[in-house]
């Protein structure tokens, strides 16, 4: 009875997911909402049955994806197939929203990855390129529109500084892939609880973002991070590269650490919730003016338990 059940659910799920798919390649209007719902299929099953039958359900879909949807919409099924097991097992295993996050993020990367080698390989084309261009007909446009409304010399200046960069910020995609897959996982987690808790009848959710903390070994790897940065690098070397990399990542997780932090204190003083979404606001419009400072404060919440030693005063 729990095979036949299994392979029922594991034909609906699939059944489910292919209409994504077509949706998501086809339909233009609606593609994006198919495309943040392709790991939900994926999430239920895992969930309900754990990683082997999962693992067989992604086998089936990518082939019938190949099948239905050509094969070059074969990452279709792979991205949304790995981060959606993921996160489905890890609530399988009962494991903490967080640590579902983690894990979920983890399939992400992979799928990612997959991607990368999938469009380098089989469809000839460099996604590094890809970036590449993308960011120099943005710097392009960017400096064309100022130019076409007489912004002034100081602006020229700006576009200046600002082109000088332009390597550093290409040489930052391998961040910019573990922030999207971050994001990716978060919203895939978020809807997955939301739907199992209305099939199953459960209770899965996040826990109050004032709750977010990061292990603390993250400060010792930034610092380090940092002191290999002082060193006489390779601009354009693997070593510093990859250094600029973990220290911006980390940078962004302390910077979420300090966010985070905000809302804690907001909550033990009893201020309204409204004053920490209107300061986080505040965070991204004047983001490279305050960041540095919200991420110092999450250095120092999580380096000397703040805390703590708030909820003891308290």
């Amino acid at each position: 009875m729990n095979q036949s059940k299994q392979l029922t659910d594991g034909v609906l799920m699939a059944g489910v997911f292919i209409v994504l798919v077509l949706i998501a390649a086809f339909i233009p209007f609606v593609s994006l909402i198919a495309s943040v719902l392709l790991p939900i299929p994926f999430i239920i099953y895992a969930y309900r049955y754990n990683w082997r039958p999962s693992l067989l359900l992604l086998v089936v879909i990518s082939l019938l994806t190949i099948l239905f949807a050509t094969f070059i919409s074969l990452p279709l099924a792979i991205i949304p197939g790995l981060g959606g097991m993921m996160i489905g097992i890890a609530m399988h295993q009962q494991l903490t929203p967080y640590e579902t996050w983690a894990r979920g993020t983890v399939g992400f990367i992979f799928g990612f990855l997959f991607t990368y080698v999938f469009t380098q390989f089989v469809m000839d084309i460099n996604l590094m390129q890809v970036y590449e261009q993308m960011i120099q007909q943005s710097f392009d446009q960017t400096k064309h529109f100022f130019k076409q409304f007489s912004m002034g010399t100081d602006v020229d200046e700006q576009m200046k500084l600002f082109e000088k960069q332009l390597p550093l910020i290409m040489n930052l995609f391998p961040m910019l892939l573990v922030i999207g897959a971050l994001f990716m996982a978060f919203l895939s987690q978020w809807i997955g609880y939301k739907v199992i808790n209305l099939l199953e009848k459960k209770t899965f959710r996040f826990p109050p973002f004032r709750q977010l903390s990061f292990p603390v070994t993250i400060i010792w790897l930034y610092f380090i991070a940092m002191l290999i940065s002082f060193m006489n690098l390779d601009p354009e070397g693997y070593v510093a590269i990859s250094t600029q990399n973990v220290m911006n990542l980390l940078g962004f997780f302390m910077t979420i650490q300090g966010v985070s932090f905000i809302f804690f204190f907001a909550y033990k003083k009893k201020i309204s919730k409204t004053l920490p979404i209107i300061v986080t606001i505040f965070i991204v419009l004047l983001s490279p003016f305050l960041i540095p400072l919200v991420r110092i404060l999450g250095i120092i919440d999580l380096g000397f338990r703040l805390r703590e030693r708030i909820d003891v005063k308290i």
